[in-house]
């Protein structure tokens, strides 16, 4: 094992020699470095406090370590730490000795995630449950429904999941398998993904009346996150459903549009193909997302908080990527910052030339050919 420094905290653990593999001694992912950067900021953002925060898959605890060190005072009532590897244990002490933290407040356990979660009861005293964070080696599939269930009224749930593939239409069978949706292998995947998988947790809180929120949500790298806050509330959950939709999109001519249904013809007299059920609400709070970019102490995710603060304006469905366009159309493409400014739109963080715009194709491709700038 070696000596590893990410940020304000020291542990050890092994290093993977290509890719994070479950047969590490220590799991630990420096590619997801990022993702413990944006949570930590998220938290600092958001108005809980006294919070009780449980990682059911904890690895090298490296979270819970910068968690511990980098949260604002008054944030963290309690820690639960947890992972099945046999030296977990040993190692996380270890770990805690090693940054000069001490155990107050700090619950360590060695049990299988699920059973992790099942076995916690109210603690009003501890406040756990206000965040759960299931950040596991591929899908998450295995603990939505208890994490869900565990997470208290107005509690944070933040979900990551590795299986891009399974959820961007590679393998069609699994996307309907796990995650119960129609998936497209088209420039806008990526989107299609993170909304199929927002819906999969919904529903698994709908049927304990829990409306789960997204408050941000995003795909980097090679993963998808999510973060929700839990509303109680028949309601509420009604409206959820209510969002939960299919995406057409015309092969054709590269229109797209929401619809209740998975089939219709285009403005083109071409069939539409379509992705889902998937979720159609917003993937934003911009509220929130404004308060993270003002709050960020990490310099590596200025530019993409930006982007989706910027993002969040505009947060619509589907989005049209110009480079797609004017291979399609065999079109040159305008620059950028003067598609956005006639489009009314805004970058997207799916893709380096897509756009987020109200426009139709129709309109997008009439600025394209128009000579004039």
């Amino acid at each position: 094992m070696k000596l590893i420094t990410e940020q304000t905290t020291k542990i050890k653990a092994t290093l993977p020699k290509r890719d994070a593999n479950k047969k590490q001694e220590v799991f630990y992912n420096p590619m997801m470095k990022s993702n413990r950067n944006i949570s930590i900021v998220l938290l600092n953002s958001i108005s809980n406090k006294g919070m009780g925060l449980a990682l059911p898959l904890a690895g090298s605890g490296i979270r819970g370590l910068r968690f511990l060190k980098e949260l604002k005072k008054g944030k963290l009532d309690c820690l639960y730490l947890n992972d099945k590897k046999e030296n977990f244990v040993e190692n996380i002490e270890e770990n805690l000795e090693l940054n000069g933290l001490f155990k107050k407040n700090i619950k360590i356990s060695n049990e299988d995630a699920e059973l992790f979660l099942l076995n916690q009861h109210c603690d009003e005293s501890c406040g756990y449950m206000d965040y759960i964070d299931i950040d596991p080696f591929g899908t998450p599939n295995p603990f939505i429904s208890v994490a869900v269930n565990k997470i208290k009224r107005n509690g944070i749930l933040a979900i990551t999941a590795t299986d891009t593939a399974a959820l961007t239409g590679t393998y069609p069978k699994v996307t309907k398998r796990k995650y119960w949706a129609r998936s497209l292998r088209n420039y806008m995947m990526h989107e299609i993904g993170l909304r199929i998988l927002i819906r999969k947790v919904q529903l698994q809180g709908i049927q304990f009346d829990k409306a789960m929120v997204p408050i941000l949500a995003y795909h980097k790298d090679h993963y998808f996150r999510i973060y929700f806050r839990s509303e109680k509330g028949k309601v509420k959950c009604d409206e959820l459903i209510k969002h939960h939709q299919y995406l057409l999109f015309c092969p054709q001519c590269l229109n797209h549009r929401v619809s209740n249904y998975n089939l219709g013809k285009c403005d083109c007299k071409f069939n539409f193909d379509y992705a889902g059920p998937l979720w159609t609400g917003k993937l934003f709070d911009s509220k929130l997302v404004s308060k993270m970019v003002k709050n960020n102490k990490f310099p590596e995710e200025e530019k993409f908080l930006n982007t989706l603060k910027a993002e969040a304006k505009k947060d619509l469905v589907g989005f049209y990527d110009l480079h797609v366009i004017g291979k399609k159309y065999k079109l040159e493409p305008k620059k950028m910052d003067l598609m956005l400014k006639k489009l009314k739109g805004t970058r997207t963080h799916f893709s380096l030339y897509g756009i987020k715009t109200e426009k139709s194709i129709k309109e997008i491709l009439k600025i394209i050919k128009n000579k004039k700038k």
